[in-house]
């Protein structure tokens, strides 16, 4: 007897039957024409790349990569995000091209995950836009504009984006204490929103660390936060970080988008990966983010091209997953059954029909007009068309 589990998928990987294959497909057509409206072209990358590309972007021998060795020798590995293979695509193609360069991507990624968790897959889905060499407020508040807006265009409305800076983070940090691996401990905690943990941390009762404290573990709307970081800032690169990231509020203020907006300076990401702004979106639906995403100046150096970039990911699974149940079915319903005995003439009526845009399945198994319109009824298809002639 065959083992039940034979014919299962692998753990953290899944199907997509009809009716989440044309979702799917149906928010990859608005992003892509969304991005596109925005001046963002599409770009492919293969797969797999070799390992030692990934790690170097990665900054590290990491354990979520897929790894495999071909007939050569060489090791490679999936891809574990877009935005590593795309920052070597420019660094060995596209030095020479005009800037800045606006890339968009769907693609699938694939990380290993020793424990799976809802929202947490082995390969999942991403779509995606990359800015390259823009450094200012301006790029930073554009792809964040576009993330309000993909995630509006797909149809969801009760959601935000938290952004964070790193930069900022990094030297509230270091007032809260100078030992680098409390401060490591401080970060972790931060980024599980463990709140007690960083209570148990931080022993000190001063009244300017205690103003710290509540600047990293709160939310904050608008601009009010800007004026509390510059009464703590005692670093003049801080200072610049907060001037950015004010910057870029009044932008996305401008934009009409305050509404969508909060700062919470515990948002840290890949703290080493990140360079200045970070945001993730967020959905009172999910536990965990619909996006993510931020600015990388350093990342591309590490390909031998230094280049200022920023960008966002969204997990296509994560969106479907918010979406109203009202929303989620749009598969296309077939128009016509076409049913006869002469297949020549069963080609021609389906084709006419198919020039006029309309979705003709032809009947191939000899069904009577009962049996067609039982079979129809099931499927959802709109209407039987018998057509006459002999079967050839």
């Amino acid at each position: 007897m065959q083992n039940k589990n034979s014919l299962a998928t692998p753990a953290g990987l899944k199907d997509y039957l009809p009716q989440e294959a044309a979702l799917k497909r149906h928010l990859e057509n608005k992003w892509a024409e969304l991005f596109f409206a925005w001046g963002y072209q599409e770009v492919v990358t293969p797969s797999l790349e070799y390992y030692h590309t990934l790690t170097r972007g990665l900054g590290n021998d990491d354990l979520s990569l897929h790894k495999m060795i071909d007939r050569n020798g060489q090791i490679l590995a999936l891809r574990s995000d877009m935005t590593n293979p795309i920052a070597r695509m420019v660094a060995s193609t596209l030095q020479s091209e005009p800037w800045p360069l606006r890339f968009f991507y769907l693609a699938n990624v694939f990380r290993y995950e020793a424990e799976l968790q809802k929202g947490r897959q082995r390969e999942f889905y991403q779509a995606g836009v990359e800015l390259l060499g823009a450094p200012n407020s301006w790029a930073d508040a554009e792809v964040i504009a576009l993330a309000v807006e993909a995630l509006e265009s797909a149809g969801l409305t009760n959601f935000e984006i938290g952004l964070g800076h790193v930069e900022i983070t990094r030297d509230l940090l270091a007032i809260l204490c100078e030992d680098e691996e409390r401060q490591q401990q401080l970060q972790d905690a931060l980024t599980q929103k463990n709140y007690v943990a960083v209570d148990n941390l931080l022993t000190s009762t001063s009244s300017r660390e205690a103003r710290v404290k509540e600047l990293i573990t709160r939310q904050w709307r608008n601009n009010e936060i800007i004026n509390n970081l510059q009464e703590v800032a005692d670093k003049e690169s801080t200072l610049e970080a907060i001037a950015h990231l004010e910057n870029v509020l009044d932008v996305l203020h401008n934009f009409g988008f305050s509404d969508k907006v909060f700062v919470d300076l515990s948002i840290l990401r890949d703290f080493n990966y990140y360079t200045g702004i970070v945001f993730e979106g967020y959905t009172t639906k999910l536990g965990y983010p619909l996006l993510g995403g931020g600015r990388y100046n350093k990342l591309l150096q590490k390909f031998g091209f230094d280049c200022p970039a920023t960008g966002f990911a969204l997990g296509i699974e994560r969106v479907m997953a918010a979406l109203p149940w009202s929303t989620k079915d749009i598969t296309k319903k077939i128009d016509y059954l076409l049913l006869g005995k002469d297949y020549s003439l069963l080609h021609s009526k389906a084709c006419e029909l198919r020039e006029k845009g309309y979705s003709v399945e032809i009947d191939l198994l000899g069904r009577s007009i009962a049996e067609a319109q039982k079979y129809a009824e099931k499927k959802g298809i709109s209407e039987v068309i018998e057509v006459a002639g002999e079967r050839k």
